[in-house]
């Protein structure tokens, strides 16, 4: 499957969204770091994951934030201005918003290229010695973003879709046209 937009310009993306959103809702000056590609899911890891479908009339994918679960309550305390000593619901809704935020920041500038954009709503995963991985074998494109003391990730994955969903009925053919 091709890429629809070259990685430097969804890098620039990403680190606008980010550093935009991080400034103004949480008061940090994340400085990004060097970006790069992956193929193979991340090995085991601890921490929190949150990911959000991102999609277009030909186009779909997945933006998604990780970070250590000391990280996840430094930002949610600063999200939500209270202090935080482990991770709990309030942390994991907190990260759950803060990509919605990140990523549909993001989608706005994916319309200005691809058109028309929908988001789906964030699941967050926490835990110890999991690991993520879709379907397929997407390629990643990570920026990592140093908040103080603390890391985020951000990744991103966008790939045309491989084929539209059809159905014969009546003897016509009816396609079915996802994300209107």
């Amino acid at each position: 499957m091709k890429q629809l937009i070259d990685s430097a310009t969804i890098v620039m993306m990403v680190r606008r969204a980010t550093t935009d959103v991080l400034s103004t809702m949480l008061a940090i000056d994340a400085e990004p770091g060097e970006a790069y590609t992956e193929i193979l899911p991340p090995a085991n890891t601890e921490g929190v994951v949150s990911f959000v479908g991102v999609t277009g009339a030909e186009w779909a994918g997945t933006g998604c934030l990780r970070c250590g679960s000391g990280s996840a309550c430094q930002l949610a305390g600063r999200f939500l201005m209270t202090e935080f000593h482990h991770v709990n619901d309030e942390v994991l809704d907190a990260f759950a918003e803060l990509t919605n935020m990140i990523i549909g920041n993001m989608k706005n500038d994916l319309e200005l290229l691809l058109g028309p954009t929908g988001l789906s709503i964030p699941t967050v995963i926490y835990g110890k010695n999991f690991s993520t991985r879709s379907l397929r074998r997407e390629e990643w494109i990570i920026v990592p973003f140093r908040c103080g003391d603390d890391l985020l990730e951000v990744r991103v994955c966008l790939q045309e879709r491989q084929s539209k969903f059809s159905v014969t009925r009546y003897g016509k053919k009816q396609e079915f046209i996802l994300g209107r």
